[in-house]
């Protein structure tokens, strides 16, 4: 924070809010973090803050969304067109580090323990994301000619959210490349439609 004044109210007061709110959340956990604590790292007042998040249930689902829309999720990488199927299921075992170093995890799973209760409208979104993500896989599975591509995206979403969380517990940026492998060794052997199997061969990266 600079030592002069601090525009506090106006244009951008939620862009700033829902910034802080990623960053707090991220390092220090949702429940860990108070409204205060946003306010004062935004910074805006307190009555700024609440006249755009009335409760912090409110705040939650609305900087979930911002890393929805700002693309800081995998959903981003996953409906890119410009990079082929095979490629962006892959992507998911790209690990990144933040800039400090240290490896979060998925942000919709950490909102979900967070917020246990399945009917609680965090939750809900969390799943929502979920589904999306693997409603996303299947359609890039379906596009490598797999036949059933439902169970094998299943297996592999399932594979990226443990690799995810592994990862940020043991602080290794590079532990995706295990779930990589058995990410390939599916792809690989999946049975192909007869139609589509000689194309799906074709589309394994060397």
């Amino acid at each position: 924070m600079s030592d002069g004044p601090v525009r506090r109210a106006g244009r951008g007061g939620r862009e700033r809010v829902l910034a802080a709110a990623s960053i707090l959340f991220a390092t220090r956990g949702i429940t860990a973090t108070t409204m205060e604590d946003v306010a004062a790292r935004a910074p805006v007042s307190k009555r700024t803050l609440y006249a755009h998040f009335p409760t912090k249930e409110d705040l939650v689902l609305a900087q979930l969304d911002y890393l929805l829309s700002s693309g800081y999720t995998l959903l981003e990488t996953l409906t890119r067109t410009d990079v082929p199927p095979r490629d962006r299921i892959l992507a998911m075992f790209d690990i990144q580090p933040w800039p400090d170093g240290v490896v979060r995890g998925c942000p919709f799973i950490d909102a979900a323990v967070e917020h246990p209760d399945p009917a609680g409208r965090v939750h809900a979104f969390a799943r929502k994301q979920k589904l999306v993500m693997l409603a996303l896989v299947t359609d890039l599975v379906d596009e490598l000619g797999i036949d059933a591509p439902g169970p094998l995206a299943e297996q592999l979403v399932i594979l990226a959210d443990g690799a995810a969380s592994r990862a940020m517990v043991l602080n290794d940026p590079d532990y995706g490349r295990h779930a990589r492998a058995a990410a390939e060794t599916l792809l690989d052997h999946a049975p192909r439609r007869p139609d589509r199997a000689t194309k799906g061969r074709g589309l394994r990266r060397e």
